[in-house]
């Protein structure tokens, strides 16, 4: 350790379950939402498109919004605590809000979507933004700082491994043969869990460094800041193809079950492989010990694509061992690079330090910005693409729909894989940003 660590493993564990919150209904949305609309609340393909698109547009503002609230905020509990206290409640009840479907013509329908919905991505944003802004003001220790993020992803991910495993079985048990009551009483028990954990990590974590000389500088300063922070624009872009591909794949897998292979129980069996994320995201303190980050998020992409190439011979064979052996491999190197992304954003933000300007929120707040542009274009291309090939919910699929489907599910994915590659090569070597950290500020 380069200094001695200042956090102990209740405030590490409480920091870590705020993404296992968030997770209990965003990977509801993200996996689930998209079918929920078409095939059980009945809205039609091309509407949910639209609907996604406006939702991340107005995602995308609200992203930098909330990171410059959290930069301009003054209180005894610091600058992104109070956003947990004060978030948490509304949050989980626009996601309750969301799955509840009264009986409105199909207008009334779409326009009750499009509030509950985009309420909902409102006051997500202002419960996640603060989990990446935190992290740098809760410890100098830099490997303290990657076990901080380690710990995080590895809540989150075992949450939407639990989501993405239970949620179809628990909407079946809750339902009993009612999907829509099936879904909203799922939905209420993950958001109650949600809404005791996000408070818990109020309580229990604590800002430790915020600089009052480098805090609340006028945005015109942080604008030129990002400009010259190009760490922070390079991950910004990997972590937008990451959310992408993510939201093409999770999004697909239903339809590719349901419609393909024509048996929709085996996506929890096809879900669960997804397991081994957290084998990636243990791995990210050892590969780091030995390699630089961008070397081991390189692994990781590369772990993802081999695993996605796997997939696709399962896929094209018939062979479901060998598509869920692609499954378990391509989890592996998801797990390291989302385990990476808020530890490598927390650099960036130290980093910006060294340029005068201490902008934890504004900096953070692209994670949530690739979640929400990488998830609206995912959920644009998976509904444009069926509306175009005539999709019809509940029925057998014509032949244009069945390969709009492996494009989705196989295609696409090995495409953003490759692309994420090219990008991060662009990040800085790790070195540069140590020396300037080292060096500190000069005005």
């Amino acid at each position: 350790m380069d200094k001695k660590t200042e956090t102990k493993w209740p405030e590490r564990i409480s920091y870590g379950l705020s993404d296992a919150a968030d997770n209990l209904v965003f990977q509801v949305m993200t996996t689930y939402l998209l079918f929920f609309y078409t095939d059980v609340y009945g809205l039609a393909p091309g509407a949910v498109a639209i609907l996604f698109v406006v939702a991340r547009i107005a995602d995308t503002l609200e992203s930098l919004l909330i990171g410059i609230m959290i930069d301009r905020t003054h209180s005894r509990f610091g600058k992104s605590r109070p956003f947990f206290l004060w978030y948490a409640l509304p949050y989980v009840a626009f996601a309750i809000l969301t799955f509840v479907t009264p009986a409105f013509s199909a207008t009334g329908k779409l326009i009750w979507a499009y509030v509950t919905y985009l309420g909902l991505g409102f006051f997500y944003t202002a419960v996640n933004v603060p989990i990446t802004s935190v992290l740098p003001t809760m410890t100098q220790n830099g490997r303290e700082l990657t076990l901080l993020g380690v710990i995080r992803q590895f809540c989150g991910s075992s949450v939407q491994i639990v989501v993405a495993i239970f949620t179809l079985p628990l909407v079946a048990l809750l339902g009993q043969g009612d999907q829509k009551q099936g879904f909203l009483l799922t939905i209420c028990v993950f958001g109650v869990i949600s809404l005791f954990l996000i408070l818990n990590t109020f309580f229990q974590i604590h800002e430790r460094y915020t600089s009052e000389d480098l805090s609340h500088q006028p945005f015109k300063k942080v604008v030129q800041m990002l400009g010259r922070n190009k760490q922070w624009l390079t991950i910004s872009v990997v972590i937008f193809l990451y959310w992408l591909v993510t939201a093409i794949k999770n999004q697909t897998t239903i339809y590719y079950f349901k419609y393909v292979l024509h048996d929709e129980q085996l996506v929890p069996l096809a879900n669960s492989f997804t397991l081994t994320a957290l084998v990636g995201v243990l791995l990210i303190m050892h590969l780091t010990s030995l390699r630089s980050k961008k070397q081991t998020m390189s692994i990781g992409i590369i772990l993802a694509f081999g695993g996605q190439c796997l997939l696709s011979v399962g896929v094209y064979g018939s062979w479901l061992p060998v598509l869920f052996s692609g499954i378990m491999l391509n989890s592996i190197g998801h797990g390291i690079i989302v385990g990476l992304v808020s530890i490598m954003i927390a650099d960036t933000i130290r980093y910006g330090m060294t340029m005068g300007i201490q902008a934890e929120g504004v900096l953070a707040s692209t994670d949530d910005l690739g979640v929400n542009l990488g998830l609206g274009l995912g959920g644009l291309i998976t509904a444009g693409l069926f509306h175009l090939s005539g999709y019809l919910p509940n029925h057998a699929q014509n032949t244009a729909t069945l390969h709009m489907i492996n494009l989705n599910y196989v295609w696409l994915p090995l495409i953003i894989y490759f692309l994420m590659l090219l990008v991060l090569h662009l990040y800085y070597d790790e070195t540069k940003m140590q020396q300037a950290l080292k060096k500190g500020y000069r005005p």
